[in-house]
């Protein structure tokens, strides 16, 4: 079974399990995306760029290639476990786009039992880190505008102003305002969309090609 701590500064968590859980955990997420049915929906490259990156970072992770145990960090059991870190935004933000995916394909009983393994363990991880985690469990739900066409960009962005804020409990604390920016009719929300549509028109090119300025952020020293 897959677990998840949360990280000491609070920027996300860390997501565990054997081999074969996270390999489970790939399989069932590769179900809803990159599927030539649902090319035709608007949005669907863009949605598909973000579960990519999560399916990346899940796929590395049972690699081997992130993280790595001898012990399970909960039951203290012997065995080989591997991990990887996610920050919130960036998982809020997969589970969002998985969600409206699902919309267009069987789910079977064990898709539904994982999906609801992994968002039980989110909202264990945000109230362990801080009482106000609980104004966050609205983004595992629906609170996120799933059909957004340009949801990728949205979480880049997100994402990177979280980062920036580098950290620990005051900058956690400031994660739902953050996140108003992906609430369908805020305006928050409506200012962004004008934003990438005036971007992309200055820079003849689409919303969906548009680079996201983080280049003043070095994921490589960032403290979790």
């Amino acid at each position: 079974m897959i677990y998840a701590l949360s990280t000491k500064r609070g920027l996300g968590l860390e997501l565990w399990g054997t081999y074969d859980d996270l390999y489970l955990l790939y399989e069932v997420v590769g179900n809803f995306w990159n599927d030539e049915i649902k090319t035709k929906v608007k949005g669907f490259e863009n949605r598909d760029a973000l579960i990519s990156s999560f399916s990346y970072e899940i796929r590395h992770t049972y690699q081997g290639d992130r993280l790595k145990s001898k012990t399970n960090h909960l039951t203290y059991q012997s065995g080989q476990y591997f991990g990887c870190k996610l920050s919130w935004v960036h998982i809020f933000f997969s589970l969002a786009a998985l969600k409206y995916n699902m919309r267009f394909k069987a789910v079977s009983k064990l898709d539904t039992a994982i999906f609801l393994q992994l968002e039980y363990w989110i909202e264990k991880c945000l109230c362990s880190f801080d009482n106000c985690g609980a104004e966050l469990l609205p983004y595992i739900d629906n609170a996120i505008y799933s059909a957004n066409e340009y949801i990728y960009q949205y979480m880049r962005t997100i994402n990177a102003e979280y980062f920036k804020l580098g950290g620990g409990k005051n900058a956690f604390r400031k994660l739902p305002q953050l996140l108003k920016k992906s609430v369908y009719g805020t305006t928050e929300y409506l200012d962004y969309w004008e934003f990438l549509k005036s971007e992309a028109k200055r820079l003849d090119c689409k919303v969906d090609d548009l680079e996201i300025n983080d280049d003043d952020i070095d994921y490589s020293k960032i403290v979790w």
